[in-house]
């Protein structure tokens, strides 16, 4: 890796949508500034335990199965193909028209080149310590206060910046991707910096 690269630690839930065009941007980016992504898992399960409500109305707990595999698949075969595998459950079964939320794991794996055997971590609580410990340390860098994703990077001055989003609902691309970025260090690099938003969400373009 060139030492003037830039490494761009992405904690994500896999199962959010607008996570996962912020991981389609910092993919982008990779094209047009020297930043290289590397790939993490945090939990909304995990972030949100405690509560009184339920923000992401999973009364069964269903969300635990996709960031498990994540887990296993970062265990056992690293970030890299971490990567490769959230990308795939977002678009394996495309050609059939299948691509409005997550597909079969046992596909993704697959696709990602992955032992399809991993997706039965999903329905194990064998990785769940994995799971926690790094929705940890990537929430320990912002506060609970966040949610996904959450990105660290250094910054223009060279320090480390960490921040959650940005959260986007179209996929930025080429130099637009890129001057985002610039952007962003920018802004989470002042010191005393907290929050920035835009007009209200509207819903995720997948694709």
């Amino acid at each position: 890796m060139p030492a003037d690269k830039v490494i761009a630690d992405f904690w994500f839930d896999p199962s959010c949508p607008y996570t996962w065009l912020t991981s389609r941007w910092l993919l982008e980016v990779e094209k047009v500034r020297p930043v290289e992504v590397r790939w993490h898992v945090m939990s909304l399960s995990v972030l949100n335990e405690g509560r009184d409500d339920d923000p992401e109305g999973d009364p069964e707990g269903y969300l635990w199965v996709p960031v498990r595999v994540c887990a296993a698949v970062r265990r056992h075969h690293g970030q890299e193909a971490l990567g490769r595998f959230y990308t795939a459950m977002w678009t394996a079964g495309n050609d059939r028209g299948e691509h409005e939320w997550m597909g079969s794991l046992q596909d993704a794996l697959a696709a990602a080149g992955l032992p399809v055997e991993l997706a039965e971590a999903g329905t194990s609580a064998e990785y769940d310590d994995a799971v926690r410990a790094s929705h940890a340390e990537g929430v320990g860098l912002v506060g609970p206060h966040v949610g996904t994703p959450i990105v660290a990077a250094t910054g223009p001055g060279g320090g480390r910046v960490a921040f959650f989003g940005p959260v986007v609902s179209r996929l930025p691309t080429g130099e637009q991707a890129g001057r985002l970025w610039d952007g962003t260090l920018l802004v989470a690099g002042v010191p005393g910096f907290h929050e920035l938003k835009g007009v209200p969400h509207e819903d995720p373009r997948l694709h």
